[in-house]
């Protein structure tokens, strides 16, 4: 036991990524309390504006989420009329999400998002970019 050196706060990678990742997720919670959906929400429905009509399974897999995570997520937006599931009907084991021209109509006003987090979070685009690839090349090394 003498050879343990009890792992200190400020040397862990984790805890300030936690802390960025709640802080810069709060930033998001005024922009989106006026669109009336969470952040998760948020992540699911850039990622429909980006790819309409994927499959349940799909969504999960870019969002790292799983189905018992992601289907109430997907229930909340479909009762609020920005989604609508349908069952695949080749394969009625599938889900596939699609917009509701509700949500087409989210995603105008959510456009603005984006512009206002960067002006709130006041780092130069270079930074930025820099942040967001070390970030991925982490997140890389943790999938293999």
């Amino acid at each position: 036991m003498d050879n343990l050196t009890t792992p200190k706060l400020e040397n862990q990678i984790c805890f300030p990524l936690y802390v960025i990742a709640k802080e810069i997720t709060g930033l998001y919670r005024p922009f989106l309390d006026e669109l009336e959906i969470t952040y998760p929400q948020y992540l699911v429905m850039m990622i429909l504006w980006e790819n309409d009509g994927l499959s349940v399974n799909c969504i999960g897999e870019k969002l790292y989420l799983d189905s018992g995570t992601l289907t109430p997520l997907l229930k909340r937006l479909e009762a609020k009329g920005f989604i609508q599931r349908k069952r695949k009907k080749e394969d009625e084991r599938v889900v596939e999400v699609f917009i509701t021209e509700s949500g087409k109509a989210l995603q105008k006003k959510a456009c603005e998002i984006p512009q206002k987090i960067h002006n709130k979070i006041d780092i130069s685009k270079e930074d930025w970019i820099a942040l967001k690839e070390s970030i991925q090349k982490i997140l890389s090394k943790i999938e293999k």
